[in-house]
């Protein structure tokens, strides 16, 4: 009896052994990974969705080239991963199509004007989101001469709306709120709604704020149209991936932590080299990986920072390029200042 329970024991430990050496975490020595962010390495080349329609944001250029701040994540995403900004391959999708793009694996990050909500978190569409990469809120664009003023000034008129999106809802909400009667008319696609409200079709249409303005700019006469100064709601921007790969979302968390950090420690493109080799604060020799290896916990080279500010920027550089002063946007950066400057980006510790 004792050698048969002696043999019974050797026989789960060796099993135990055998299991563990075969399964393992994904990125454990010695263990295959099927985190998406290996494929990706080894593939040599980012698929990155976008809108591709939005000035500031993303948009496709009369030479072909996409800007704006959701692709330069992208970018910052390709910049990390390969040392290279333009090893991304991008796509544009509508706002019903994003999600089923990136469960799909058709693309590999979602980086679309897209807003964190509860039920895209978990329950509905389950993507895993990246911090807040601009924090925005619902509005409305009237015509200027419309005596449109106030939400209340829409009772009875047409809003042009985009199904698939917070907005359509948020519009009905507010509305039943302030028992207002309208008629939406919807959209599956944004360039539709936007061509339907010029041709005077509606008499509104609602959209984020920097959607809104930005769409303005491409309108035949923008200084005909207003945009309200009521917020209908809170639309924090995000960039995604599928939930489900922890691996590969810390990669993409990381990156984003990254711009706002480099930002607020005062790195910065044009200085990003140099502190490199040379500054004695143990903070930035850490983040540069001039010190330390916080990159390799992540999946990522130790000097993946340097890599993209080096190529991209810190997010005020980010920001300025595509929405700042010397833009036809000029958005004012507001709530998306850095903390230290009264706004709401906020990175954790790098260490």
């Amino acid at each position: 009896m004792l050698m048969f329970k002696t043999a019974l024991l050797s026989a789960i430990a060796f099993l135990a052994i055998g299991l563990t050496a075969c399964g393992g975490d994904a990125g454990t020595p010695g263990t295959t990974s099927n985190s998406l962010l290996d494929k990706i390495k080894s593939r040599g080349r980012l698929a990155c969705g976008v809108n591709g329609e939005v000035p500031g944001f993303s948009f496709v250029g009369t030479d072909g080239k996409y800007s704006g701040l959701d692709v330069d994540i992208c970018r910052a995403m390709a910049a990390a991963l390969f040392d290279n900004p333009d090893a991304v391959d991008y796509r544009n999708l509508n706002a019903k199509e994003r999600f089923t793009a990136v469960q799909s694996k058709e693309v590999d990050l979602l980086s679309r004007n897209t807003t964190l909500t509860t039920s895209r978190d978990t329950s509905s569409v389950r993507m895993a989101f990246a911090p807040i990469v601009f924090y925005d809120g619902q509005g409305i664009m009237v015509g200027k001469n419309s005596n449109i003023k106030s939400l209340k000034n829409l009772q009875g008129k047409t809003v042009c709306v985009q199904t698939g999106t917070t907005t359509e809802q948020n519009l009905a909400d507010k509305m039943r709120q302030l028992k207002i009667t309208y008629k939406p008319l919807v959209f599956e696609d944004a360039n539709t709604a936007f061509a339907t409200y010029q041709q005077g079709r509606c008499n509104a249409i609602t959209a984020d704020k920097s959607g809104l303005i930005s769409r303005r700019t491409t309108l035949p006469q923008p200084d005909n149209h207003i945009i309200l100064d009521e917020i209908l709601s809170q639309e924090p921007l995000a960039p995604a991936v599928a939930d489900g790969d922890e691996k590969w979302a810390d990669a993409l968390k990381w990156v984003v932590y990254a711009l706002i950090k480099a930002e607020e420690l005062g790195i910065n493109s044009q200085n990003v080299t140099e502190l490199a080799s040379s500054s004695n604060n143990p903070e930035i020799k850490r983040f540069l990986g001039s010190e330390g290896n916080l990159g390799e916990g992540i999946g990522l080279s130790k000097d993946f920072a340097v890599r993209i500010i080096k190529h991209v920027g810190n997010y005020g550089e980010i920001y300025d390029r595509n929405l700042g002063p010397k833009t036809k946007l000029n958005l004012p950066r507001t709530y998306n200042q850095l903390w230290t400057k009264g706004g709401l980006l906020y990175s954790p510790p790098f260490r």
